[in-house]
Formats: C-alpha cells, sequence, structure tokens
C-alpha cells in the first residue's frame, strides 16, 4: 500500500501541536517526528506555511465535496461550520504557534474564497458592485472568524440556531424589529 507522503507530514504535524503542545513548529522536529528526511519534507513543501495551506486546502476541498451534495445553501454552510468546529482545537494550537499571522491570513483567504464560490453558484449580491460583493465577504468573513475563536459547547449545541441566522444574515439579510 502506498504511503501518502504529505498526508504523514501533516499527520505529524498535528500531532506536534496537539499532543506535544510544540509552541514553536520546526521542520526539524516534523522530519524526526515522522522518521523522514529533511529533503523529503521539502520535496512536499516549501515551508511549514504551505503545510498548513495544504493541510487547510485538504480540508476545504473535502468539506466542499460534503456540502456539494447538500440541498439547500444553508445546508452547505452547516458543512462548513462542522469542518470549522472540528478543526478548532488545531486552529487553536497554530495560532499559539510562531505561525499565527500566517495561519490566520491562510484561514482569512479560504473562507473569503469559499464564500466567493458559493455567492457566485447562489447567484447572490447581483444587484451590487464588484467593490460591495468583496466588502460584503470581507465582513462575513470576519464576522464568522471572530464568532469561531470564541465558539463554545453551548454553541455547538445550538448548532443550528446559529447556522440558520447566519444563513439568513448573509443571504437575506435581517432587519432590525420595529420600534428598536
Amino acid at each position: 500500500m502506498a504511503v501518502d507522503m504529505k498526508q504523514t507530514i501533516a499527520q505529524a504535524a498535528k500531532d506536534l501541536l496537539m499532543d506535544k503542545s510544540v509552541k514553536r513548529l520546526t521542520v526539524k522536529d516534523i522530519v524526526e517526528h515522522c522518521h523522514i528526511t529533511r529533503q523529503a519534507f521539502y520535496y512536499h513543501f516549501e515551508d511549514i506555511p504551505a503545510l498548513f495551506r495544504w493541510m487547510l486546502e485538504s480540508n476545504i476541498q473535502h468539506s466542499l465535496l460534503e456540502a456539494q451534495s447538500a440541498s439547500s445553501g444553508e445546508e452547505r454552510l452547516r458543512s462548513l461550520f462542522v469542518m470549522v468546529i472540528n478543526s478548532i482545537p488545531y486552529v487553536k494550537k497554530s495560532m499559539e504557534s510562531n505561525y499565527r499571522e500566517e495561519a490566520e491570513r491562510i484561514i482569512s483567504q479560504y473562507f473569503q474564497r469559499l464564500f466567493q464560490q458559493v455567492c457566485d453558484e447562489e447567484g447572490l449580491y447581483q444587484n451590487c458592485t464588484r467593490f460591495q460583493v468583496k466588502l460584503i465577504l470581507r465582513y462575513h468573513c470576519q464576522a464568522l472568524l471572530g464568532l469561531f475563536r470564541s465558539w463554545t459547547d453551548e454553541d455547538t449545541k445550538n448548532l443550528d440556531q446559529i447556522v440558520h441566522t447566519v444563513f439568513r444574515l448573509m443571504t437575506e439579510g435581517i432587519p432590525p424589529t420595529e420600534g428598536s
């Protein structure tokens, strides 16, 4: 059976971040953990941020495939939430590492790309200019990142209600109630 070396390297990085609570993740740590040479690491990845990008891209691709089978935009958004919730422990650990800024930038870029794809597929914001759409998507992206930064177990219990509310905010807007 062929070994997927990229997956092996990614698993080593996860293990080091989660199990060993490494604050300063290095290529040396990774190659020692998965018993490969530095050259093998650099054959597959340019550097650790490239590894993080690949890991995130793999998760997103998997989530997009799952989401595409969903029958509605709200169900696709729920799939994104589930993927992020399952990734929170890894993301928090990467935010505690020496690659915090890079990890935040990568996550933000992928959220924006994902939202743009959904926006295009669903035909959202057709009456807006390109500038307005970029601003709206950036706003939603940062709002969700903020939501996930403070995510709690109680939020997980209320996942369906949160997804429904966020979906309405993103697609319909929720007008203020009268008298507010």
